[in-house]
């Protein structure tokens, strides 16, 4: 099977570099699969109290220990849109365990907050931390050890990255993720924010405002824009962790019923065989890189520079920003979905969604074909699309050709020959930048920078006029050990109106911006961030910055020698000095890492940092 040089590469150093720690963590999770599910070596109290609640004829089953047990763990609520269809799911689930001769059982529920509520609140804070509360959740819901595989429900942000970073901690079980889908469409995403931007220059009111975004977030199921929430869904499925094509089929529909229906008999089967891969057998390094590669290949979220860093170390595999970026320089980028174009999740399914860029990928020596799924040895399968055939759910051969060459291009004739995120480094420090959705004429920013500690300060600059100039916003004190490293989307439609005005903008912060951010220049995640010591501590008003994002380049032009002798910013990192509004996040600040490993990184691969 021909594979692009590159890709060989970088997973063979991958596999260099992981070596100790993923031999030690696949010896762990040997030792538990060797030792079985305890429930049949647990006292008969213990399991009494796991069954109590069951209805009668699954209490028999359960009682008798012959049939596979499984586990749900559920991120609904019915405040995201994205998770509210997931209310009815453990009836459909329980009714088709039963048809397949076993039982399940809602294991446990974890929070899962909504960034598009919080964006630029005080909830924030709490946001990216969100995903290690919500994988220690998730432990606690399968630390009761009565069940022979799980089955994962969640959608958004942090939720599925810390539902797989458990799932993986208990990675001697099969396990199979579920998805939701997105919601129909509504007003065009162009649309959306041109209206924010036009509010955001008091063009109009607060009423033209939401009427807009209730147009755009107007029913249950995922936002429709490729932010974290869609790429979550996508590297599920280019990692083999969740049925083919069933990523973007939209909830409420009997399509979407039959996967998650086919999803309970996967893991049904996988529970039943006791050679079947385990998930610590499927997630493996080469899996690994294709999660990367499928980021890479669709514009997806920089939110995954941090989170497949997190996913990757759980499962006792080390990579870092080098490997997105020598990756980045080889695969192309074969989806145009808002914000790096003007279509949504919908349309690319429409166009062949998940199955034509599989097949486009493999075809091109993008993707290991030879890895393990939830379905048996090898990829190929998920160059597949589901659909109903006289009632039964049946997969047949995605599209040859594109439906939308627009919005979803061949591999011989992509949109860019790279996949557009790049690793910027300098005298400022190591961040990354995504340019998908950067005009080429916008990619070099060379102008002073304006200092800002707080999204705040920005804002109100802007609306008073003060930011009429080219200039490079540096906003600092954005990171995890800071205030929790939240998501400063709330900035792009001011930056974005001053780019259109034609001013050379550009954003650097050691902070992150949302999966929807996308036209202005920001080189975002820059580590060491403030309140470790970072370079972006010596930067002053007035310094003359260079961003070239072409080039790989973050300079402070400033004289080294004055550059030496310059004394650090420091923030009061107990209090509130520059109005960041820390308060939520006081008191989980010791739990910090570095954003590029991790961000926040609790210990479960049992190795230790």
């Amino acid at each position: 099977m021909f594979l692009h040089q590159t890709l060989v590469d970088v997973t063979d150093r991958i596999r260099a570099r992981s070596h100790d720690r993923r031999a030690a963590y696949l010896e762990l999770m040997h030792r538990a699969r060797q030792k079985g599910v305890e429930r049949s070596h647990i006292a008969c109290t213990n399991v009494a109290h796991a069954y109590a609640a069951t209805p009668a004829n699954d209490k028999l089953v359960l009682k008798a220990a012959t049939a596979p047990n499984i586990g749900i763990v559920t991120a609904y609520n019915d405040m995201l849109s994205a998770h509210q269809p997931y209310e009815h799911y453990p009836e459909i689930i329980k009714a088709e365990a039963r048809r397949a001769g076993v039982t399940a059982q809602v294991a446990g529920g974890v929070p899962a907050m909504c960034d598009g509520v919080t964006q630029g609140q005080t909830g924030m804070e709490l946001s990216l931390f969100s995903r290690d509360v919500i994988a220690l959740s998730t432990a606690v819901a399968l630390s009761h050890h009565v069940f022979d595989a799980s089955l994962y429900l969640g959608v958004c942000d942090k939720i599925v990255p810390g539902l797989l970073i458990a799932a993986l901690r208990f990675g001697h079980l099969p396990g199979v993720f579920v998805p939701a889908g997105p919601m129909v469409s509504g007003i065009s995403n162009s649309e959306k924010a041109k209206v924010r931007q036009e509010f955001a220059e008091g063009k109009v009111g607060r009423d033209a405002l939401l009427e807009s975004e209730m147009a755009s977030y107007h029913g249950a199921g995922t936002c429709t824009f490729y932010g974290t929430a869609n790429s979550n869904q996508m590297l599920l499925e280019i990692m083999g962790l969740q049925l083919p094509g069933s990523s973007f089929v939209n909830p409420g529909t009997p399509l979407r019923d039959a996967l998650t229906r086919a999803a309970t008999r996967v893991a049904a089967e996988l529970a039943q065989d006791a050679t079947a891969p385990a998930l610590c057998h499927i997630v493996d390094e080469r899996v690994i890189v294709n999660a990367i590669v499928g980021l890479l290949a669709t514009g997806g979220s920089t939110n995954h520079t941090i989170h497949l860093v997190a996913i990757a170390r759980a499962a006792g595999i080390e990579i870092n920003w080098d490997d997105f970026n020598d990756l980045s320089a080889v695969v192309p980028l074969l989806a145009r979905v808002y914000p790096n174009g003007k279509a949504d999740v919908n349309h690319f399914h429409a166009a062949g969604g998940m199955g034509f860029l599989i097949r486009e990928l493999l075809d091109a020596g993008l993707l290991h074909e030879d890895v393990q799924t939830i379905l048996g040895p090898g990829l190929r399968r998920w160059a597949e699309e589901p659909w109903l055939e006289n009632g039964t759910l049946a997969w047949r051969d995605a599209p040859e050709k594109s439906h939308d060459p627009a919005v979803l291009a061949p591999a011989s004739g992509p949109f860019s020959p790279d996949g557009g995120l790049r690793l910027v480094t300098g005298n400022i420090g190591r961040g990354v930048i995504k340019v998908s959705a950067v005009a080429p004429e916008n990619r070099v920013v060379r102008a002073p920078a304006i200092v800002f500690e707080s999204q705040d300060e920005l804002i109100d600059a802007f609306k008073r006029g003060e930011l009429e100039r080219d200039f490079v916003a540096v906003l600092r004190f954005q990171g995890p050990r800071a205030n929790g490293m939240p998501e400063l989307h709330q900035l792009t439609p001011a930056l974005a109106s001053l780019q259109d005005r034609g001013f050379k903008v550009a954003l650097i912060t050691d902070g992150r911006m949302s999966g929807a951010s996308g036209k202005v220049p920001a080189a975002i995640h820059i580590s060491p961030e403030c309140a470790m010591g970072g370079p972006l501590t010596l930067l002053r008003t007035g310094d003359t910055i260079l961003l070239d994002a072409v080039q790989g380049k973050l300079e402070a032009e400033v004289p080294a020698d004055r550059w030496s002798l310059r004394e650090p910013v420091t923030d009061d990192l107990s209090g509130n000095q520059f109005g960041s509004g820390r308060e939520l996040f006081s008191g989980f600040r010791h739990l910090a890492d570095t954003p590029e490993r991790g961000a926040f990184t609790f210990n479960f691969d049992d190795g230790g940092r």
